[in-house]
């Protein structure tokens, strides 16, 4: 019997975990730690946080799904990898401590066969200070319950609106390297969708502020597509964008301290600014969950991760100019080189360079943006490395790998406002690949201008509506969820 541990439940390890059910016999064993009882459709968190829909509809709990489908299930995070084992046992193990309530701090050792490191990102709020919903003075869409907050915050700075009261609203991103610019993309188009919805958008200022040096870049060094039989660039189509929605955008910006009135931001000329704000939604950077790992004798093992503490997999991390980087060094399998039975997934693997070009302001402040790996690729590596392990149980001896490098990998991102099948628009993107290949399409920015596209529309906003309860009801395992792609 073989036995397969995955750390995290987020879109990576659920799907991860419910193909690995699938394709194995149920005589091998399939566990899921995760510290979040419940399952999040993070997307249309967006929704939550303008009031169009509650938190009940982007989450369910995990536990009824992995007691149907035979996957044990344990409310707790993953804190030590023991891919060695100890010197008494050469078994690799991992240390979970229980946030189940029942078992709160409680610890346990869980011995694998093969492990997969899902568990998401830590969200850094404390990386600028007065960022962030706890402890800030911001809010975030980046969970159901922060959603909620933002949505209340929300709906009373309309009230003061409609009291005719002006209102400045702040969406983007809270610090020099975050990433997600899409979310924060989209939010700010549902804010102005609901403000004109309830006929307050003459007496509100909307800024979008991000860490992109020009908008259009969205972490991925912006795109080249076709739109109505002409060439253009996703920077000019994201200006025509802000232009006809009366959006400011500040871009190149690095947040350096948030009062609960006034941002204020460093540009990468290195000049020093501050905005006035009533409310302000600003997604914060992201690091690797507090994982750490140990050889058999109890030493850290710390060159599978990088210093965001992001996982290394079969990537080429090797030190070099940012104009010297290409698509190959992206990686192919997700495993761990050192452990070939350790792999990382989503946002948990360790990208081995920035997308979009890295600027430092002359105060030596970094600005830039960190590469997506949510969505789309989260879901194509769970089902990937599911793949490659199913194989290996089923083939003992084999090195099988499946492959789904984000250099040969399309995506699709629809930024949708409103949630009626008749009232709402999304601007559509499509590219292909997510890391541009600029030795293979070198006249079109890295990508296939065939497979690379900026639409905007009603029949967008009813693909992310149809994507809402599509991916919730494959999620959910319910019957003939295996045929929808991820």
């Amino acid at each position: 019997m073989a036995k397969v541990v995955v750390l995290g439940a987020g879109i990576s390890g659920h799907t991860a975990a419910l193909h690995l059910r699938r394709m194995l016999n149920k005589k091998h064993q399939v566990i899921v730690v995760s510290p979040n009882a419940n399952w999040n459709w993070i997307p249309s968190n967006i929704w939550v946080g303008v009031g169009r829909m509650a938190k009940k509809d982007v989450v369910f709990p995990l536990a009824p799904i992995y007691k149907r489908k035979k996957i044990d299930f344990r409310q707790a995070r993953g804190t030590v990898i023991h891919p060695e084992g100890k010197e008494s046992d050469p078994t690799p193990f991992v240390e979970i401590e229980y946030t189940d309530p029942a078992r709160a701090g409680e610890i346990e050792e869980v011995h694998y066969d093969y492990l997969i490191n899902a568990t998401g990102p830590k969200l850094k709020f404390e990386a600028t200070p007065g960022l962030g919903p706890d402890n800030g003075n911001t809010v975030s869409v980046c969970t159901a319950d922060h959603a909620t907050e933002a949505a209340e915050k929300f709906s009373a700075a309309v009230e003061k609106l409609k009291r005719g009261e002006k209102q400045t609203f702040v969406v983007g991103m809270g610090a020099g390297t975050c990433t997600c610019e899409g979310a924060a993309f989209e939010y700010t188009f549902n804010l102005d969708h609901e403000l004109k919805r309830a006929g307050v958008r003459e007496n509100a200022e909307l800024i979008y502020l991000t860490n992109e040096a020009e908008v259009g870049d969205f972490g991925v060094d912006g795109m080249t597509f076709k739109s109505r039989g002409y060439e253009q660039s996703s920077k000019m189509w994201a200006e025509s964008i802000f232009t006809e929605r009366d959006v400011h955008a500040i871009t190149g910006a690095a947040c350096k301290n948030i009062t609960s009135d006034t941002i204020q931001y460093e540009t990468i000329d290195g000049e020093e600014h501050e905005v006035s704000y009533d409310f302000a939604m600003l997604l914060p950077p992201f690091s690797g969950q507090g994982l750490s790992a140990v050889d058999r004798e109890g030493n850290p093992i710390t060159e599978i991760f990088n210093p965001a503490n992001f996982m290394k997999v079969d990537g080429n991390y090797t030190p070099k100019p940012y104009e010297e980087w290409a698509a190959s060094d992206w990686p192919e399998t997700y495993e761990v080189p050192q452990y070939p039975n350790v792999f990382a997934i989503g946002i948990a693997f360790a990208p081995p360079h920035a997308i979009s070009k890295p600027y430092t302001s002359p105060n030596g402040t970094l600005i830039a943006p960190a590469p997506p790996r949510t969505g789309m690729p989260s879901g194509v590596t769970g089902k990937t490395v599911a793949e490659t392990i199913a194989t290996r149980i089923k083939n003992p001896g084999s090195t099988a790998a499946y492959e789904a490098s984000l250099a040969r990998l399309g995506a699709a991102c629809v930024a949708s406002a409103g949630t009626g099948l008749v009232a709402g628009s999304a601007a559509t993107m499509t590219m292909f690949p997510v890391v541009p290949n600029y030795q293979k399409y070198p006249d079109t920015g890295g990508r296939n201008i065939r497979l690379t596209s900026g639409q905007i529309g009603l029949a967008g906003h009813w693909v992310k509506l149809l994507l809402h309860y599509m991916f919730i009801y494959k999620a959910k395992a319910l019957p003939g969820w295996s045929l929808i792609p991820e």
